[in-house]
């Protein structure tokens, strides 16, 4: 793209002449900036926006796997891992991680996000038959015991598929389809819906000294890219939610420019989803190096998040959060 435009959110019932309502939402806006690389920004009318860019930016998003996306959504986080940065080894059975799926159910989340491989920065390679084993029984027995939309975060194919057989419904991959070149296609094939994250490198590197040109528009054009190579193997865009991946691959400056102008992300005209719990800036900002006692910071980013619009939080404190979202929503 040439041209970007951030919608300058707001949100009520009274709306300004010329408003215009944001990916569906109760959300709104009458104006964006309009970002370039090789000009100044400057505020525009939303009737000034291109017309396909426009429609991108307001249409009603449809359902994923049966979840509206006019409301937000929760994902919990469940690692099925010995060395994930929060929650490393505390679902290391069957039966604690169904147990720990099951209250997170009930506290409110409607996405389960399950994982066999840490992405912290600095984790090793896990080979595919050792992410399968902490994963696919773990997916069957939770399956079996809830109704709610199970996530797989690999970037493997071999493991998406087991795990699609197994019962899961979404295919979260924090390479953005760069990492197994089959994930894609298997993807297509099966209809899955699917997450496509930005991460800058592998997470054993990706915190070397990241660096960007210009981190917001770079995240988005690798973004806007992914998508449409999804697109043209056959998927929908509305079966493909999109996350700029804080965290990975960026500095602190890099996580908070990106937090700061989350609603230029809606122009791609997916929903989007933000994971920002118990982060390293968090505890950095925050000044908790404690990563369980970081659920304020967590939820405040979060909260933050969904005034730009965002349609799916991934935390680790989903009886927090979720409370912290139905007090969010009452005063709005």
């Amino acid at each position: 793209m040439t041209e970007y435009f951030r919608p300058l959110v707001q949100h009520g019932s009274a709306r300004s002449d010329g408003a215009v309502s944001l990916a569906g939402q109760g959300l709104w806006f009458t104006h964006a900036e309009r970002l370039s690389r090789t000009k100044a920004p400057a505020i525009v009318a939303a009737q000034d926006i291109p017309v396909d860019v426009l429609d991108r930016l307001t249409r009603a998003r449809t359902e994923l796997a049966g979840l509206p996306m006019d409301r937000p959504q929760i994902m919990g986080i469940l690692n099925a891992t010995p060395d994930s940065f929060s929650d490393g080894g505390v679902h290391n059975t069957v039966e604690a991680a169904v147990s720990a799926a099951k209250q997170m159910v009930t506290h409110g989340a409607t996405i389960l996000d399950i994982g066999g491989e840490s992405t912290r920065p600095g984790a090793a390679y896990v080979p595919e038959d050792e992410e399968i084993t902490r994963t696919q029984p773990l997916i069957e027995a939770i399956r079996a015991e809830t109704q709610a939309l199970i996530s797989i975060d690999t970037r493997k194919a071999i493991v998406a598929r087991a795990a699609w057989k197994a019962g899961a419904g979404l295919i979260n991959d924090v390479s953005g389809f760069t990492f197994d070149p089959q994930l894609a296609p298997f993807c297509a094939e099966t209809d899955a819906p699917v997450c496509v994250m930005h991460m800058q490198g592998d997470p054993s590197i990706m915190q070397d000294n990241p660096q960007y040109d210009d981190v917001l528009l770079d995240v988005y054009d690798f973004l806007e890219g992914q998508v449409v190579k999804l697109e043209q193997l056959g998927l929908n865009r509305d079966r493909i939610v999109i996350d700029p991946g804080i965290g990975f691959g960026k500095t602190q400056e890099h996580n908070l420019t990106l937090l700061q102008n989350l609603s230029l992300f809606h122009g791609l005209g997916c929903p989007i989803l933000l994971g920002v719990s118990r982060k390293g800036f968090i505890g950095e900002i925050g000044q908790e190096p404690r990563k369980d006692a970081r659920a304020p910071g967590s939820i405040a980013v979060a909260l933050a998040g969904l005034s730009h619009g965002v349609q799916i939080v991934r935390v680790h404190d989903v009886a927090e959060t979720a409370q912290a979202l139905r007090l969010w929503a009452a005063v709005r």
